[in-house]
């Protein structure tokens, strides 16, 4: 925690953390769950401005149970489901279910596919069937080389890349 401690005191803009106790998959046991409730009151107590978590079941959907107990506890913090959406059969369907839980802000995705630029026509469906105030970021690979065709294709508010901006 020292290290968002740090960062949270350094920097000035929202910061959102990814919760994730392992990078085995996106199954979580009820030890996983114990230890991201952890992570999630400490963003809390240190306000920060969201957390960023998924979970899918072992076919590789979303476990909407696990989903919704931790959405629950995390408000009133912002909550964004990562791509562990990409990894479902149908991201579009499963768009639609966490549509149905009112405490989810938004998702990050890559439209199903590896990049943002192979899911774009999917991104591009996310974004049309989500209410306006509902994030879909997308992501995969995005780069300040890519962005601007990108953002033709997709035409969204919201991109998420590691070299978004270029070499820091």
């Amino acid at each position: 925690f020292d290290d968002l401690i740090y960062l949270k005191k350094n920097i000035s803009i929202p910061v959102r953390v990814m919760v994730r106790p392992h990078s085995n998959s996106f199954n979580y046991s009820d030890d996983d769950l114990i230890q991201m409730k952890e992570i999630i009151e400490f963003c809390k107590n240190e306000k920060f401005d969201g957390v960023v978590f998924g979970c899918l079941d072992g076919s590789d959907e979303l476990d909407l149970n696990k989903i919704i107990y931790l959405t629950d506890f995390a408000k009133p913090l912002n909550v964004i489901i990562h791509k562990a959406i990409d990894l479902t059969s149908s991201p579009i369907k499963s768009l639609k279910k966490l549509l149905e839980i009112k405490n989810i802000n938004g998702i990050l995705s890559s439209g199903g596919c590896s990049t943002a630029d192979l899911g774009s026509q999917i991104l591009k469906k996310m974004i049309h069937i989500s209410p306006n105030d509902f994030e879909i970021i997308s992501a995969g690979k995005i780069t300040d080389q890519n962005f601007e065709i990108l953002h033709e294709k997709i035409n969204g508010k919201f991109y998420h890349g590691r070299k978004i901006v270029g070499e820091l």
